[in-house]
């Protein structure tokens, strides 16, 4: 198992290298500059000429690649042209927002896309069968954009001032400041500089609440959590729903599922231990798929529900051809990609003995 995951990182590392040199390419591909991009009308010929000085970008294109893969060896992913701040800084402020985003959404479409599923595949052509992939159709059918407007439309103005109302945009109430789990328990002084790998688990605000036993904190960001992963979930939800309808479907017709029940084995041992457990492999791959498409960050649901992440802070970067900002988060995602592969690969081994990873 240790080899087979050395052998899939490392060739992973051609890959990843592949991918900065098409996001290089692409980025500077795209007409206008970053300079009147950032400055507008301001941006004089003189003032970009040192703007270009100040960032290397009046270099050609192979040294820029070159001096960025330098950077990129020792873990430095550069400034953020737009934001004048380290990229690597942003990334651990909203990485987490993504990530947080895309668990809580997947966890959502995981929870209720399987079991419809497997109701569907054992009452194949009942109404049960019939209703759940009519309803798998519509929230395929449905766009994000105008599902996360109808959510906050209902939960947020007609269901006000009920117990059912819920927060339509943010991760926490306006003004509602958290105290980190760092500052909580003394790992930092009060002014001193934080370390980029404590800002970003303190950033999981679920995570820092249950670190700090914050009930209220960690009641605020679930209630601001609910309705964008809702948005987000429910293309997958019915994705996952009508795979696991066709697996177990499928399962439910081999000898050995015949062979079960005529032994007399009860019913639910013969669905879950036999039918579900072997048709588990596409099942994990289609949901390892669409939790890296969250990760890569839901530019719709962030931005319709102000949540500053990957997404919406890649689009922000390639509007204001803020190179540096774009290749670091590309990469990001890139590996996130690679990562979760990795993870569905290694899960085949142990749900599949017949598999061998060696």
């Amino acid at each position: 198992m240790a080899t087979f995951i050395l052998r899939r990182l490392v060739t992973a590392i051609p890959v990843l290298i592949g991918i900065l040199a098409v996001t290089f390419v692409l980025a500077r591909a795209i007409p206008g500059d970053p300079c009147r991009a950032v400055l507008g009308e301001r941006a004089t010929d003189e003032i970009c000429d040192a703007y270009f000085e100040r960032y290397g970008l009046n270099e050609p294109p192979l040294v820029q690649f070159g001096i960025y893969a330098r950077q990129m060896l020792v873990g430095d992913f550069g400034n953020s042209l737009r934001f004048s701040r380290p990229v690597s800084d942003l990334m651990a402020e909203r990485m987490p927002v993504t990530i947080e985003l895309g668990l809580a959404a997947m966890l959502f479409a995981t929870a209720v896309g399987v079991p419809l599923g497997i109701m569907s595949a054992y009452r194949h052509n009942s109404a049960i069968d019939v209703g759940t992939m009519v309803g798998a159709n519509m929230g395929v059918s449905m766009p994000v954009f105008w599902l996360g407007l109808m959510l906050a439309y209902i939960f947020a103005v007609l269901l006000k001032d009920t117990p059912f109302a819920l927060p339509p945009s943010g991760r926490l109430p306006a003004g509602y400041s958290p105290t980190p789990f760092y500052v909580q328990w003394g790992l930092v002084e009060s002014g001193a500089a934080v370390n980029g790998l404590l800002v970003f688990i303190s950033r999981f605000n679920i995570l820092n609440a249950i670190l700090t036993l914050n009930g209220d904190l960690f009641v605020n960001a679930m209630r601001h959590l609910i309705l964008p992963a809702v948005a987000v979930g429910t293309i997958p939800l019915a994705i996952i729903a009508r795979m696991t309808r066709s697996s177990v479907l499928e399962v439910l017709d081999q000898d050995y599922v015949r062979t079960a029940r005529a032994k007399g084995l009860r019913e639910f041992s013969v669905v879950m231990r036999h039918a579900v457990r072997n048709a588990l492999l596409p099942i994990v791959t289609v949901i390892g798929l669409n939790f890296g498409l969250l990760v890569s960050g839901a530019v719709l649901t962030e931005t319709i529900f102000g949540l500053t992440g990957v997404g919406r802070t890649l689009v922000d970067g390639i509007t204001s051809r803020d190179y540096t900002l774009v290749q670091g988060f590309t990469l990001l995602i890139a590996t996130a990609f690679v990562l979760i592969n990795l993870i569905v690969d290694v899960l085949y081994g142990y749900l599949d003995p017949r598999i061998r990873l060696s």
